[in-house]
């Protein structure tokens, strides 16, 4: 199993990760479910009260790089990044990528 082996591979590392600016109403979320979909990150990302974004992403090391890179690259275009701030976190195990509402 494909899925299985990727789950127990000791690459697979996990970021919190907190986006704050005009970063909500510009499909930040959608556009970052594509990014991780893309490259076989797993997670969830979600709109904050107080007008940030956050995620949970995990996967291969070099793929939630790839990942994070897009975020600090500034997400969508119509998104205006003023900060990001990423934290290693334990994978939890996720499976695909979710947008919680």
């Amino acid at each position: 199993m494909v899925g299985t082996e990727a789950r127990t591979d000791a690459h697979l590392v996990a970021r919190a990760v907190e986006v704050t600016g005009r970063v909500q109403g510009v499909s930040f979320r959608w556009s970052l479910r594509r990014v991780a979909d893309r490259h076989g990150v797993t997670g969830w990302v979600r709109n904050r009260d107080d007008g940030a974004v956050e995620a949970h992403i995990e996967g291969d090391a070099d793929a939630v790089e790839t990942v994070e890179a897009w975020v600090h690259a500034g997400g969508p275009p119509a998104a205006e990044v003023a900060e990001v701030t990423v934290t290693s976190v334990e994978p939890t195990g996720t499976e695909g990528f979710t947008i919680v509402r």
